[in-house]
């Protein structure tokens, strides 16, 4: 008998995510808790919870718990966290140990692989990617059981693109890896100043309906090379990051 997904439902009121960013995020954090948009997200969330509807993840914003800002080097966009049981862990296309990678994870690691020969590591989780600076951000941060971008428009998105605007200002020059129309819409928060500091890398979703569709196929796209021919010109002396962990 196959082992029971870890239980990563939202059990917690979802302030008690919000009070464990890294305290660089928490101005930025704090504004939107302040804001019209963020009250009433807070508010409808802890409604649906407390009426019994299973909501992941268990953390939302655990991204912004594990790459601080000053951190971040790499910023991966998602768009919605997985919606069934065990899978979505408050990290872009990640998944806890020992939970097999989703559809979409394994495109990501089938181009790794083809990037840069590395070997297809132990764990589908990404947080060794977070610990190293690569801010592995979704669009929107919660969702419902079943019901895919059923949290969508109700005002994550304020405060997700209020971070990427932010990211997009630094004097620092970061890699933003666009996968998908979704994300490559976010290119609208970039000024002409902002896309001439960073790189911002653009690919179909790594999803299997989208992995391989033109003008930019994801599978070949050689977005892992790039960011770090990128980092190592913006960052010298540095050390590159391990896509291996």
């Amino acid at each position: 008998m196959a082992p029971a997904p870890p239980d990563n439902r939202l059990r917690e009121p979802l302030s008690a995510s919000l009070d464990r960013v890294a305290p660089d995020w928490r101005p930025l954090v704090e504004r939107w808790r302040d804001s019209t948009p963020g009250r009433a997200l807070i508010a409808r969330i802890e409604a649906r919870r407390r009426a019994g509807a299973t909501i992941y993840p268990h953390d939302p914003l655990r991204a912004l718990a594990l790459t601080p800002r000053a951190a971040v080097r790499v910023v991966i966009l998602g768009q919605d966290p997985y919606h069934g049981p065990g899978q979505a862990e408050g990290l872009a296309f990640s998944v806890p140990a020992g939970v097999p990678a989703p559809p979409s994870l394994r495109n990501i690691r089938a181009e790794l692989t083809r990037d840069l020969g590395l070997p297809t590591p132990p764990s589908a989780g990404l947080a060794g990617w977070a610990r190293q600076g690569v801010l592995l951000l979704n669009a929107v941060l919660t969702v419902e059981d079943g019901r895919p971008a059923s949290h969508a428009k109700l005002g994550w998105e304020a405060l997700t693109d209020d971070i990427i605007k932010d990211l997009a200002a630094s004097d620092r020059a970061l890699a933003f890896l666009l996968w998908g129309a979704h994300a490559a819409a976010k290119l609208a928060l970039f000024d002409d100043a902002a896309r001439a500091r960073h790189s911002i890398l653009l690919a179909a979703h790594p999803s299997p309906l989208s992995a391989r569709r033109g003008p930019n196929p994801f599978i070949g796209c050689g977005h892992f090379r790039a960011a770090s021919a990128f980092l190592e010109r913006a960052e010298p002396g540095r050390s590159p990051i391990d896509w291996s962990v």
